[in-house]
Formats: structure tokens, C-alpha cells, sequence
């Protein structure tokens, strides 16, 4: 079986103290309940969490949806999001099945960033190893005013904005992460496809504006 790779990395920063943190484990939480109720996404998508704050940590490897727990997370320290890219590339080598003459390997991963900040750490070191490996495509959100949409497009060109890091908006980003994630799985089961870029994930909501 092919399985659907998705890596969620997730500020854990000081800043995201309180309702931000709060709100993250609660989006994590519906999001897997949603994907659990997608029979595509069931089969096909393996969710892993990162988080980055002084570190970065895989809190969750590679899991399916049906074992899937999430941990306890807490806000705390600095914004290392240069080591986060650098343990994502880790990762996608580690788990990651590659395509070879004999099998055909999972499909291409899906990497959601979210952060409320700005990387405190050499980011561009870990970007260098990110652009080493392949992605299906990669969203970068920007929660709140201190985040900046400028440095994330030098991540992905797929950037979306919240306006504030409170609960009902991290909620609705959650929940259109779990929409893209369905649309993505059920674009491999059924076709074969692989999704390449926002064009072609559900329309996101009022709250999360797309930084061009």
C-alpha cells in the first residue's frame, strides 16, 4: 500500500502560550477525528507531528490515522525553525518509502508549517535540506501579526495568513488542513494523482488569507 505522508510542523514557542497552544492540540485533535471519518484517508494518510520551540522534536512519527495519539504539547522558549526543516528532511529520508525499479515507494509528502513567529535560529541552513527532498506541496501559514509571510515564501510559495493565533481562527485552519488532506488522499486512491499546488486544495475559509 502506498501511504499518503503528511508532516505537520507546529510553533511550540513561547509566544504560543495559552489559548494559541490550546488551540493547536484541539485542531490536531478534530482534524484527525474528520480524516478518521474519510475512507480514503484512512487507507492512504500517515499524519507525524513536529513541534519546534529552543528544539525541534518529532513528538509524533509517521502514524495512521487509526493509531494515531497526540501527545501533550506546551509553549515554551525560542523559535528553531531552521532545525524543524532540517528534522523534517531527517524524517522524509527515514520514513519515507522511495519509489524503486521492483515497488512503487509512498506517495510524495504534504508539509504543513505553522508558526505565530520568526525563526530565532539559522533557517536558511535547514531550508537548503528541505529543497533536497521532495514534496507533493508544502503551506506555510503565518499565525498573527508577528509572523512573517515574507520569510515563509521563501519556504513555500504556498503561504496563508491568519490574522490572529486565537482559538476560532486556528480552528478554521485545522479544519481546512483536514480538507486538504481528504482531497489529497482521495486524489491518489481514486486517480493516481497527486495534488501539486493550492489550486487544486478546497478554498480556504474567511479566516486564512492567501499571501500572493
Amino acid at each position: 500500500m502506498r501511504r499518503l505522508p503528511v508532516y505537520l510542523l507546529l510553533d511550540t514557542s513561547g509566544s504560543m502560550t495559552g489559548e494559541p497552544i490550546e488551540a493547536v492540540k484541539n485542531g490536531v485533535q478534530v482534524m484527525i477525528s474528520s480524516l478518521r471519518q474519510n475512507p480514503q484517508a484512512i487507507e492512504t494518510a500517515f499524519i507525524s507531528i513536529i513541534t519546534f520551540d529552543s528544539e525541534a522534536k518529532q513528538v509524533v512519527p509517521l502514524t495512521d490515522l487509526a493509531s494515531f495519539q497526540m501527545v501533550d504539547i506546551r509553549a515554551t522558549g525560542t523559535t528553531s525553525l531552521g532545525e524543524a526543516l532540517k528534522l523534517v528532511s531527517t524524517c522524509i529520508d527515514n520514513e519515507v518509502t522511495k519509489t524503486t525499479a521492483e515497488q512503487k515507494g509512498d506517495w510524495k509528502p504534504l508539509v504543513f508549517i505553522m508558526t505565530d513567529g520568526i525563526p530565532t535560529d539559522d533557517w536558511q541552513i535547514g531550508l537548503e535540506e528541505f529543497r533536497k527532498r521532495k514534496t507533493a506541496f508544502t503551506v506555510a501559514c503565518a499565525a498573527g501579526s508577528a509572523a512573517d509571510s515574507a520569510l515563509l515564501k521563501l519556504i513555500t510559495e504556498n503561504v496563508v495568513s491568519l490574522d490572529t493565533a486565537d482559538s476560532q481562527s486556528i480552528a478554521k485552519f485545522f479544519t481546512w488542513v483536514s480538507a486538504s488532506i481528504g482531497v489529497s488522499s482521495t486524489k491518489v486512491e481514486d486517480g493516481g494523482q497527486e495534488v501539486t499546488g493550492m489550486g487544486e486544495l478546497p478554498p480556504p475559509p474567511a479566516e486564512l488569507n492567501i499571501v500572493t
